[in-house]
């Protein structure tokens, strides 16, 4: 019985029916050449023959599952692939419209905790010809990161490849974890004091950075918004795409990163949004903006949950696009040289005094009493960045649905996707009215940070 990390765990415990802690995904694909009317139902019913089961997609909460199953896993030796991998058919005319209300509605609902925490769901009746898969697993299981980077493991960049597995097997043979020796546990433990140690210099840093020169942006310092509401427990999704190049011709021009320039778009769209609601703050938004502290050489297979979390100044203040991401652009440099000062552990640790507050909100009156730690949660994770394909299946989209709490009705998370970027919007269906505006509202932000930075 293996039992979870803290970071992990807690995912479990801060659960609720009006707070599901799943990150998903929709995925737009286009059939192979040929492909008959029966296309789907034998590749579902040839994918479910395959064995090939990643460990992590066998994993369950322990039983008990109202006590042992908060701080340890089990196995599931009888996994039925058939319950958690389902056929559906989308409601006439068959549109893009019809597919994002289906999503958010899978997107409401808790995972069963008695069976291991994923579903995935094969959709048919696209009337451009075109099928869907929208997944989901908890995130006590995969953070976003890890997601994307088993999904990219199991496509390829082969059109004419038949061999890529299923959603939940893997390319890699399964082998056992090799047993910890002694050594290594004191050792870490030596380097885990040692980085501990050092708290108390960087605390020193990081109070210079935020208070005497002004430069860090910390939590707490957020406006209230509309977007800083208790939530319930359904869901809304929008989802579309923007050329990559676009975003790149930006950042070339301004010399800012892609990143920020995302942001930019982002902050946009949040302005004219709020504007729209008659609800924006004179005071800027603050988005918290994970990052991955995984290391570029890991080539494992991802699993569990390893981010920081950066907070950053959006500039909604500012009606100039190329002022916004003025600032923006200085609130991400200086919140990544700080993190790049510091230890794994701290960077760690500092990531949890951003996020602190969001423990707190499941006490009853909590969100509506105090100021919010940021205002919404912005995420680039990254993608395929080459066209790929599943089983002759060319990928035409790959659009996050992420995790909402307490207090946060709204989460924007895009991944590159070959030559695009797309986007995927998660909102309170009851906090967050008419969320497919914003994507008209990024449009609009987008081509207007083109316009500044010629």
């Amino acid at each position: 019985m293996p039992m979870m990390p803290v970071t992990d765990s807690m995912f479990l415990l801060v659960e609720t029916r009006e707070h599901p802690m799943h990150v998903g995904g929709l995925q737009l694909f286009r059939k192979p050449e040929g492909a008959g009317p029966d296309y789907l139902s034998t590749l579902r019913h040839d994918l479910l023959e395959n064995s090939n089961v990643r460990s992590i997609f066998r994993r369950r909460p322990a039983k008990p599952v109202n006590t042992l199953g908060h701080v340890a896993w089990s196995d599931d030796s009888e996994l039925d692939l058939d319950y958690h991998f389902r056929h559906s058919a989308l409601p006439q005319p068959g549109r893009i419209r019809e597919l994002l209300e289906l999503t958010s509605r899978w997107h409401s609902t808790l995972l069963d905790r008695h069976r291991p925490l994923w579903e995935i769901h094969l959709v048919e009746g696209l009337q451009d010809g075109r099928f869907a898969m929208y997944s989901k697993i908890h995130h006590a299981l995969l953070d976003g990161v890890s997601a994307l980077r088993h999904l990219q493991n199991t496509l390829s960049e082969d059109p004419d490849a038949r061999d890529c597995p299923p959603p939940w097997g893997s390319r890699a043979p399964q082998r056992a974890r090799p047993a910890r020796n002694p050594r290594s546990l004191f050792s870490t433990a030596g380097s885990s004091l040692s980085q501990l140690a050092g708290l108390a210099p960087a605390a020193a840093r990081v109070a210079n950075e935020a208070v005497r020169e002004q430069r860090l942006t910390l939590p707490l310092q957020a406006p209230k918004t509309m977007l800083n509401v208790p939530i319930g427990g359904a869901r809304r999704f929008a989802a579309q795409s923007w050329p990559l190049e676009r975003v790149r011709a930006i950042a070339t021009a301004s010399g800012a990163s892609r990143n920020d320039v995302v942001l930019a778009m982002c902050s946009g769209a949040l302005r004219d949004y709020l504007i729209e609601q008659r609800a924006l703050p004179d005071a800027p938004l603050i988005a918290m903006v994970p990052v991955s502290l995984r290391g570029k050489s890991d080539a494992r297979e991802a699993s569990g949950n390893n981010i920081g979390a950066l907070l950053c100044n959006l500039g909604t203040d500012q009606s100039d696009p190329a002022a916004r991401l003025a600032v923006i652009q200085r609130s991400m440099r200086d919140g990544k040289r700080i993190f790049k000062e510091l230890t794994p552990l701290q960077t760690l640790l500092l990531s949890g005094v951003n996020v602190a507050a969001l423990g707190a909100s499941p006490i009853p009156g909590f969100v509506g009493h105090t100021p919010p730690p940021f205002n919404v949660v912005i995420s680039n994770v990254p993608g395929p960045r080459k066209q790929m394909y599943w089983n002759g299946a060319q990928l035409d989209g790959v659009y996050p649905a992420s995790v909402l709490l307490d207090g946060q009705a709204l989460n924007i998370t895009l991944t590159s996707n070959g030559d695009n970027l797309d986007f995927g919007i998660t909102g309170c269906r009851r906090s967050v009215p008419h969320l497919q505006r914003i994507l008209t509202h990024l449009d609009t932000a987008l081509s207007e940070l083109e316009a500044a930075t010629k």
